[in-house]
C-alpha cells in the first residue's frame, strides 16, 4: 500500500502555500509568525525549488543551479528568517569576464565597476556617476518604455564592450534581455552594485534544512510528495471565492491560498479559467514566458583538487554580446560557479556547476536521441571550456551530468520549464490575483524584478502581509456580525 503524505492532516487551514520554492517559504514563515495556521505543500521530495540541491555517488553535492545574490539578502533573510540563518552569508569577491572582447576580473560593486569602466573601458568618469545615480533612482512605479538596450544607447553609444559587462551578468541572474523594460535591469543591477555579490555558505542543503526547521519551529504543517491538483472555489454573495484545495485527491479547506507555482499554471490549471473573466484570462495567457536554462554538473573526484580561478566565471566566444545568441542551443556562452571546499565548511570536495541560458522549445522539440546527444553535447563543451582555465581538468572528474529545460519542468512543474517566471507583464496578474478571485494569491516569480533568491523572498514577504491583513479583516466582520 502507497504511503499517505497527507496522513494526520486537518480538515481546515488559514493558508495553503502550494509549493516551495523561496517564495512560498518565505510566505509560509511569515504567515506562521503572525499566528495563522499554515499547511505547506511540495509536489517533490525536496524543498526549495530552483534554491535547492541534490546528491550523487561518490559523495558529491550539488546545487541546483549559479546562485548570487545581492547584500539585501543578509537583512530580508535576518528579518524574515534568523540571524543564523543570516550570518552564513558571505560575499564572492572572484568575479571574471572572459570573452573576444575584454578579461575582467571584479568584485563587481560599484566602486569596482566604476573603477573598471573608466581606466580599462575609458568612459567619462561624469557618464558613469550619471548612470550609476540614475540608475539607483529606478522604481517599480516608474512608468517608463525605455528598454534596457535604448538606456544603454543613451549613456554608452556604440560601446557593445560596456554593454556586454553591463548586460551578461544580470541576463544570467535574471533572463532579461535588451529589448525588456529598463526597470528589469535597473532595480536589480543596482542591488548588486551596493556591495557585490553573496551566496551561502554552506551550500543549498545546510540553508534548506535551516529554513525546514525553522518552518516546523513555528508551526507550520510541511507535506513534501503531495501534488496540489485544483483550487476549490464556492460562490458567495454573488462571488467566486476560494474555499480550499484538493491534493493527492483529498479536499482541504482552507480561507487563503498563497500559490509559488508559475502564475500561468496558478491562474489557467490550479483555479480554472471558469473562476475568472474573459478579460483577465486573457490578460494572464497574454503573459510571455520568461527563458530557461541548462546546467552541467561536474564533480571532481575526491582526493583531486582544483586552483582558485574564481568563484563566478563569465566566459563566452560570441564576439559581441546578443540576447539572442546567448540563449541560442548551440550558444558558446557559460557561466562557472565554482565550489571549493570552503563553501562548504567541512568539506573537502570540489565541484563545478556549469549555467547556460536556453529556450524551452529548442529542447522540447527534440527526440529522444536527439535530447540524449545534446545533453552529452553540453557536457563535452562545458568541460572543454573549463580546460582553458584549468588544464587536465577532464581526468579529475568522475561525475558528469546535464540538465535542460526539460529537466526543470519535470522537477519544478515550471511553465514550459522557464527559470526566470515570467516577463514584466506578469507581474500585474500576479497582484491582481485576489482582486478577481477573493483568497487566492500569488508569490511565484514573476516580472523579472521579482525573480532571483531576494526578488522571490521579498516577494513572498509583500503578499504574505496583504494575506495577513485580508484574514484580519475578515475575522473582525465575523467578530461583527456575532
Amino acid at each position: 500500500m502507497a504511503y499517505d503524505w497527507l496522513k494526520g492532516i486537518e480538515e481546515h487551514y488559514d493558508i495553503v502555500v502550494i509549493g516551495s520554492g523561496l517564495g512560498g517559504l518565505t510566505g509560509a514563515n511569515v504567515l506562521a509568525k503572525c499566528g495563522h495556521k499554515v499547511l505547506l505543500l511540495e509536489h517533490h521530495y525536496q524543498l526549495g525549488g530552483l534554491a535547492t540541491w541534490f546528491t550523487r555517488k561518490g559523495g558529491h553535492i550539488f546545487d541546483i543551479s549559479l546562485h548570487g545574490f545581492p547584500i539585501g539578502m543578509i537583512k530580508s533573510i535576518r528579518k524574515y528568517w534568523s540571524q543564523d540563518i543570516a550570518d552564513s552569508i558571505v560575499q564572492l569577491k572572484g568575479v571574471r569576464f572572459i570573452n573576444p572582447q575584454f578579461s575582467v576580473n571584479t568584485t563587481f560593486d560599484r566602486e569596482d565597476f566604476t573603477r573598471q569602466l573608466v581606466e580599462k573601458f575609458k568612459v567619462a568618469a561624469e557618464t558613469v556617476e550619471r548612470f550609476f545615480t540614475d540608475l539607483r533612482a529606478m522604481n517599480f512605479y516608474d512608468n517608463s518604455t525605455v528598454t534596457t538596450g535604448e538606456m544603454f544607447a543613451r549613456y554608452f553609444p556604440g560601446r557593445d564592450d560596456v554593454q556586454r559587462l553591463l548586460m551578461e551578468p544580470i541576463a544570467y541572474a535574471n533572463g532579461s534581455t535588451l529589448d525588456d523594460p529598463a526597470i528589469t535591469f535597473g532595480i536589480v543591477f543596482s542591488n548588486f552594485m551596493s556591495k557585490g555579490v553573496y551566496t551561502f555558505r554552506g551550500g543549498s542543503d545546510v540553508l534548506i534544512r535551516k529554513l525546514a526547521a525553522e518552518l516546523k519551529a513555528n508551526g507550520v504543517d510541511v507535506r513534501k510528495h503531495v501534488v496540489a491538483e485544483k483550487v476549490l472555489t464556492e460562490e458567495r454573495d454573488g462571488r467566486r471565492r476560494v474555499t480550499g484545495v484538493v491534493a493527492n485527491g483529498r479536499p482541504i479547506r482552507c480561507d487563503a491560498v498563497l500559490s509559488n507555482s508559475n502564475i500561468k499554471n496558478t491562474v489557467l490549471r490550479l483555479a480554472g479559467e471558469e473562476n475568472f473573466s474573459p478579460e483577465f484570462v486573457a490578460q494572464t495567457k497574454a503573459v510571455r514566458v520568461n527563458s530557461s536554462s541548462c546546467q552541467v554538473y561536474l564533480g571532481i573526484r575526491k582526493g583531486e583538487t582544483l586552483p582558485h580561478i574564481g568563484d563566478l566565471v563569465f566566459t563566452s566566444d560570441e564576439p559581441v554580446f546578443s540576447s539572442e545568441k546567448l540563449v541560442d542551443l548551440h550558444t558558446t556562452s557559460r557561466t562557472f560557479s565554482m565550489y571549493y571546499p570552503d563553501t562548504r565548511p567541512g568539506s573537502d570536495r570540489y565541484t563545478v556547476v556549469v549555467s547556460i541560458n536556453a529556450k524551452y522549445e529548442d529542447w522540447n522539440s527534440l527526440t529522444p536521441d536527439r535530447y540524449a546527444a545534446e545533453k552529452q553535447r553540453l557536457i563535452d563543451e562545458s568541460i572543454a571550456s573549463l580546460e582553458r582555465f584549468i588544464p587536465g581538468v577532464r581526468a579529475k572528474i568522475d561525475w558528469m551530468e546535464a540538465a535542460t529545460p526539460r529537466t526543470i519542468e519535470y522537477y519544478t512543474r515550471h511553465w514550459a520549464g522557464t527559470s526566470f517566471g515570467t516577463k514584466f507583464e506578469g507581474l500585474k496578474v500576479s497582484m491582481d490575483l485576489p482582486l478577481q478571485l477573493p483568497g487566492l494569491y500569488h508569490a511565484g516569480s514573476v516580472g523579472i524584478i521579482m525573480s532571483g533568491w531576494l526578488g522571490t523572498i521579498n516577494y513572498g514577504v509583500i503578499v504574505a502581509n496583504q494575506i495577513d491583513k485580508a484574514l484580519a479583516a475578515k475575522k473582525r466582520a465575523a467578530a461583527a456580525v456575532a
